[in-house]
């Protein structure tokens, strides 16, 4: 069950958008998805499992998923298919772990920062276009110099939403999309030597093929630990956290009722690229309602994610578990998943991953990174700020 690609839109969707002078609503249906088969299957595995400990947990923890992911596709273009998304994915106003704050807070946090410094020179190189093609060129080496004969396919598909899109076997490039130098090394670490692979890691996997198969309750920390590489490898920059940002507001903007043409237009006012923009607000409406209220959540576990990836590393650095790090690249997994992964690995039905990016081969980076980062998150920051705010003024 491949989710995006069964609540995807046809391209004629947004020809006929703009042929209406985006004022009309898209038109979007969705085939019948008859979920009742896979439900059956799962509700059979599902008395099969004992949830006597992490594994079994952990296995039950995969069917429900699938449960839902199963519903999710049954009630496309329905109200209730919020329910289902918000169920996998969460919502822009849910607490992050042990916090008071949410995924939104941080969004707009990012968006008070953008606001503050929008009259200063940042030094930006000049806008460039590098085309899908080169970008093509440049990831087939990555991939081919990094997993050799496992390397995965790259591919132009024009139908795709995001810029780029990876699988074990493929990695999909929007042929139309238009691309800066620093947007290829960082759809490499992202793309490539994070989704990609922890797939290949999966596959390789004696005994635990399942850890090949990304599924909804994968994503959150799949997509947080590619942020993360962007982050460590300083391939992400402020139109990124824009960007990630400016999903996660769409998102509530729709969930308070904002209609697809509302979040059209506040990505229009942000970009001033109509067919970027139509793209973004796909991106927030694909398999709900388009008049409001049911969006899809998914663009929100980015910056969830990296938090919780982010806090979770510097506390594998702090308590000296290195041997989680290995752990977190044995294939697609949640966080949550990790105790039974460990029990696992203790029976000796785990194998090391075979690939890891670049800045975790060589570890000592990442580490003095987390190192100083763990120290200064135990600091009592007020008093400082007060004062430095004082000097600033």
């Amino acid at each position: 069950m491949s989710i995006l690609k069964s609540i995807a839109w046809p391209l004629s969707v947004q020809d006929v958008f703009f042929k209406n002078n985006a004022e009309k609503f898209p038109i979007v249906s969705y085939p019948p998805f008859d979920a009742t088969p896979i439900l059956n299957e799962i509700k059979a595995v599902q008395k099969l499992i004992k949830q006597d400990d992490f594994a079994g947990e952990w296995l039950f923890r995969i069917s429900d998923k699938l449960e839902k992911t199963a519903l999710l596709l049954s009630h496309r273009g329905q109200p209730a298919f919020f329910e289902f998304s918000e169920y996998l994915y969460g919502k822009p106003k849910d607490e992050l772990l042990n916090d008071t704050l949410t995924t939104l807070d941080l969004a707009n946090h990012f968006g008070n920062i953008f606001k503050s410094i929008s009259h200063i020179d940042l030094g930006e190189p000049p806008e460039a276009c590098v085309l899908a093609k080169t970008l093509a060129e440049e990831m087939e080496k990555a991939v081919k110099q990094m997993f050799g004969d496992l390397a995965p396919k790259i591919v132009l598909d024009a139908n795709l939403a995001s810029n780029a899109l990876a699988s074990r076997k493929q990695i999909t490039i929007r042929p139309t999309a238009c691309f800066t130098d620093n947007d290829i090394e960082q759809l490499i670490q992202h793309e490539a030597y994070i989704h990609v692979a922890t797939s290949i890691n999966g596959e390789l996997q004696p005994h635990l093929k399942i850890l090949s198969a990304g599924h909804a309750g994968t994503t959150k920390t799949q997509e947080g630990l590619a942020i993360f590489a962007e982050y460590i490898t300083a391939t992400t920059d402020l139109d990124r956290l824009r960007r990630l940002s400016d999903r996660v507001i769409a998102i509530q903007m729709a969930v308070d009722g904002a209609n697809f043409i509302d979040v059209y237009r506040y990505f229009l006012e942000i970009t001033d690229r109509p067919e970027q923009s139509f793209l973004n607000a796909k991106r927030v409406f694909r398999g709900g309602v388009i008049e409001g209220g049911a969006p899809f959540t998914k663009d929100m576990v980015y910056l969830e994610g990296l938090i919780n990836v982010s806090q979770f590393l510097k506390v594998v650095m702090s308590e000296g578990k290195l041997e989680y790090l290995d752990l977190l690249f044995s294939g697609k997994l949640d966080l949550f998943d990790l105790p039974a992964l460990q029990q696992l690995s203790e029976r000796g039905l785990l194998a090391k991953p075979r690939f890891l990016p670049p800045w975790l081969q060589d570890r000592r980076f990442l580490l003095s990174n987390l190192s100083f980062l763990s120290f200064i998150n135990e600091i009592d920051l007020k008093e400082s700020k007060d004062f430095y705010e004082r000097i600033l003024k």
